[in-house]
């Protein structure tokens, strides 16, 4: 397992493996989601989108030769440019800027940021360019059920939702981009089973976000 091939196929292996039912875009497609939940959702991904901007500006530092240093800054760039289009959705909700900002974040819905903290401190290269390309398809898929169903069910227009849109449509040259980090990280020795544990991790965690945000909408 040491061609790009074989441990992006190992990852999505193992993702499928885990993967299960996400109750909260479940909930959205059918209007069960109060507004006041998709105001958890503008503040929970206030701080994930900040908190990730951090981190793979971080990886670029710590990375800064290409192709990883240009893989990790677009990230960031990226990053920043979601936050912005989050805002619009905040708009949509009647929520100022500060009310996102005061937001007070459930513990667990955070530990996948924090996760990725972890990874740019500590970890190799190809650990995070794997997560990317091991979680891009199904989070992209989520990311679109998403912005269909806050149209569909909540009648929010497309101005609202370019944050959701943004993530559902990952680039083809960042994807390229982390295939090339992903390739020489691999010949210069990174751990592929490193590697393939951090986007298994990324992806059960990202899953629990989506659980915090779901929990308690079958009450009653």
């Amino acid at each position: 397992m040491n061609s790009v091939t074989d441990v992006v196929a190992a990852a999505r292996q193992q993702i499928a493996g885990q993967a299960g039912p996400n109750g909260f875009v479940d909930a959205l497609e059918h209007g069960r989601v109060p507004k006041e939940r998709l105001g958890w959702l503008a503040g929970e991904l206030h701080h994930l989108v900040s908190s990730d901007r951090r981190s793979f500006a971080l990886l670029a530092s710590r990375f800064p030769s290409a192709p990883a240093g240009d893989l990790y800054l677009a990230m960031a760039e990226g990053e920043a440019q979601a936050l912005r289009l989050l805002m619009e959705f905040a708009a949509a909700l009647n929520l100022e800027e500060r009310d996102v900002r005061a937001y007070e974040p459930q513990p667990l819905a955070q530990a996948y940021p924090a996760y990725l903290t972890q990874s740019a401190l500590y970890g190799a290269s190809s650990d995070v360019a794997l997560a990317l390309l091991a979680n891009v398809r199904e989070s992209g898929a989520t990311y679109t059920r998403v912005a269909e169903a806050l149209a569909s069910q909540y009648g929010f227009e497309e101005r609202a939702l370019g944050h959701f849109l943004f993530f559902a449509d990952t680039p083809q040259t960042l994807l390229d981009q982390a295939t090339a980090t992903l390739e020489e990280g691999l010949a210069g020795g990174d751990d592929p089973a490193a590697a393939v544990r951090c986007a298994r991790t990324v992806h059960a965690l990202e899953e629990a976000f989506w659980s915090c945000l779901a929990r308690g909408l079958d009450d009653g």
